[in-house]
């Protein structure tokens, strides 16, 4: 997959993909984009409920900041986190090597911990620290058969725009049965089609500020 590596107003990087010409974070800021919409947003509002441990599927590993973002957290908060992510077209060596979150982000750079992130197997747990698993599952959504269930989920794939199919009911319905009573889904897409869809299977769902210059972000909450 052809994909170039930009720097956004933050200073942390994004790639661009050729094959579905779109941007992997936002321009005006990937790691403020990702701390407000997964990080505030889901983690820090499921952590709130006081669970000893959380369970996270997240929809697109890409670059692995959402995850790197949560390995942090859950070291700093003493959180046990068990971190499923899917991912069809995983980055080549060449650009994740190159990225620049554990250098802006890490506060103990000889740990590595984006590198490990990256560089562990596919579909096999493994631990980074004493606070994560992480569990990286390579495939497609539409044909993912889910075995266990999760409190929350980050829903990061690219824009309808550019994969429409991954914004339907064909693709969400398993996700919301995947879902615990009370746990939440939390996106970057208002779009009022996908809104719908979301409240008609059954979430309860609210438009909270977005990040950056983006208006509205999305979270979802599955009924009890």
């Amino acid at each position: 997959m052809s994909t170039s590596l930009l720097v956004t107003k933050d200073n942390s990087h994004t790639v661009y993909s050729e094959k579905y010409k779109a941007h992997y974070h936002s321009l005006f800021g990937s790691v403020e984009e990702s701390t407000h919409v997964f990080i505030s947003a889901g983690l820090y509002k499921t952590y709130r409920k006081g669970l000893e441990q959380i369970s996270i599927f997240e929809m697109g590993f890409g670059t692995g900041l959402n995850a790197f973002l949560t390995l942090l957290d859950a070291e700093h908060l003493k959180l046990s986190i068990n971190y499923d992510s899917i991912e069809s077209d995983p980055l080549d060596k060449s650009i994740t090597q190159d990225l620049n979150y554990d250098y802006l982000l890490s506060t103990n750079k000889s740990e590595d911990r984006l590198s490990q992130l990256h560089t562990s197997a596919w579909n096999k747990e493994i631990s980074i620290g004493s606070q994560f698993k992480l569990r990286k599952l390579r495939g497609l959504i539409d044909e993912h058969q889910f075995d266990r269930t999760y409190d929350l989920i980050y829903y990061d794939a690219f824009a309808p725009s550019s994969q429409p199919e991954l914004w339907t009911e064909k693709i969400h319905r398993p996700l919301y049965e995947a879902l615990n009573p009370g746990g939440i889904l939390v996106t970057y897409c208002t779009q009022g089609a996908f809104r719908r869809m979301l409240q008609g299977l059954g979430y309860g769902v609210e438009r909270l500020n977005g990040p950056g210059k983006k208006r509205e972000m999305l979270r979802a909450t599955k009924s009890k």
